[in-house]
């Protein structure tokens, strides 16, 4: 498993509302893409800062989503470039299915 991790600074703080309002508008996208296990959508407490967690099943599979089209989507979205950070992920716990798993 791989866990990505992308963040952008935006060039205004948002609040948690409006981030909010934002998160729920692009969930749909992530819906049903293959490879992918969980999306977290993250904002920092002073709102300057936005991404998110995500679980995927392969590298392979994350890196098929952060295209040039999707960075276009979040410049457009956003205003400011998206990084994107790989982590390998050989084990998680998921205490809703009260299941360890593994990649192994």
């Amino acid at each position: 498993m791989i866990t990505a991790f992308t963040s952008f600074t935006l060039p205004k703080p948002i609040t948690r509302e409006e981030a909010r309002a934002i998160f729920l508008s692009t969930a749909p996208k992530y819906r049903d893409v293959p490879g992918l296990f969980q999306k977290i959508y993250v904002l920092s407490e002073d709102g300057a800062t936005v991404g998110g967690v995500y679980l995927w099943n392969s590298r392979a599979e994350a890196e098929a989503m952060y295209t040039d089209s999707w960075r276009e989507f979040v410049r457009e979205k956003y205003n400011t470039d998206a990084t994107v950070t790989y982590f390998e992920s050989p084990v998680m716990v998921d205490n809703v299915a009260q299941k360890i798993l593994s990649d192994g």
